[in-house]
């Protein structure tokens, strides 16, 4: 069966790593292309899912960047918007562990000023699943168009979130207050352990699950980095292992995983609608698959994905 497709809605961030100083008055960057939904698009194309990405591509040095990146990954962007305003830069710092912290640049970018009319013109005839989440659902002006947007689309299509929070740039208030709402016309929600502390401090997941899936969510997966995953279809729970990973750093990892488990479910035939006919033996199985598309980002440096092919070379030496 041919993998069905999934449209992506949101964000490119230019990621700027930096590097050992040289001199006193000497700062070197690294910038790789980034932003959550971007790395999941680029990671749902290069596993072989048709992949559409919905973005507002800044015309300067980045958004070409950008757009180099994502073609060469075999993502679709037919449906991306020339933007006037410049591309939304983060400036990473890694830790010993390959965490990083970042320092945001992203006042008036083109990432965030989505309007009606623009999202009116995105053609979702042919998708059998919507991904969305990160800032694109918290930063105005866009944000209402596009939580109306994917609203509309939860009549044809299975819809995806990730929260994917960042306090630097938007209070958690602001997402604790929208979750429940985005959790109406949400089939599966994917946040990571460091989301969930806070959206819901001190929550035990369990918990979180319980209260998300009351307000509409039907599968709700809860990374938890080496720990593994949280999976939960209305109320019935497993827990996925995480393969052994040499990490590098940990950058896309979650973005990865959210695409694998994406590839996975629209490879079967899974997507689409309400996910009615969904076991939790098959929501397992894509988590224990996105945790090898995971472990594999952790592997290299930066959001790069791997590639289908790279998987299975990777299953042959297990």
């Amino acid at each position: 069966m041919h993998p069905q497709q999934v449209t992506v809605l949101g964000e490119c961030v230019a990621d700027a790593f930096t590097s050992p100083r040289h001199t006193p008055a000497e700062l070197a960057l690294r910038v790789l292309p980034g932003g959550g939904p971007a790395n999941t698009a680029a990671a749902l194309a290069r596993l072989g899912t048709p992949a559409r990405f919905l973005t507002r591509l800044s015309q300067d040095v980045f958004g070409r960047l950008f757009r180099d990146h994502l073609e060469a990954s075999g993502v679709d962007l037919s449906g991306a918007v020339r933007a006037a305003e410049p591309s939304t830069l983060a400036v990473a710092e890694l830790d010993d562990q390959g965490q990083a912290a970042y320092s945001f640049h992203a006042e008036g970018t083109a990432d965030w000023q989505w309007t009606r009319t623009e999202l009116a013109a995105a053609d979702l005839g042919d998708t059998a699943c919507l991904h969305s989440g990160s800032l694109a659902l918290v930063r105005d002006p866009g944000a209402s168009a596009v939580e109306e947007f994917l609203a509309r689309a939860a009549a044809t299509a299975t819809v995806s979130v990730d929260p994917n929070v960042r306090p630097l740039l938007v209070r958690p208030d602001v997402y604790r207050q929208r979750l429940p709402r985005w959790c109406a016309f949400t089939d599966i929600l994917r946040l990571s352990e460091e989301d969930l502390e806070l959206l819901l401090p001190g929550a035990a997941p369990e918990r979180a699950c319980d209260a998300w899936h009351a307000a509409g969510a039907r599968v709700v997966v809860v990374t938890r980095g080496a720990r593994g995953a949280l999976a939960s279809l209305d109320g019935e729970r497993i827990t996925v292992p995480a393969p052994p990973a040499r990490v590098v750093d940990t950058v896309g990892a979650g973005d990865s995983f959210t695409a694998g488990l994406l590839h996975h479910l629209g490879s079967r035939g899974l997507l689409g609608g309400r996910l009615t006919g969904l076991r939790i033996e098959d929501v397992a199985e894509a988590c224990a698959f996105a945790a090898r598309v995971a472990a594999l980002t952790c592997a290299v440096a930066g959001p790069n994905p791997p590639w289908g092919h790279q998987l299975t070379s990777a299953a042959a030496t297990e």
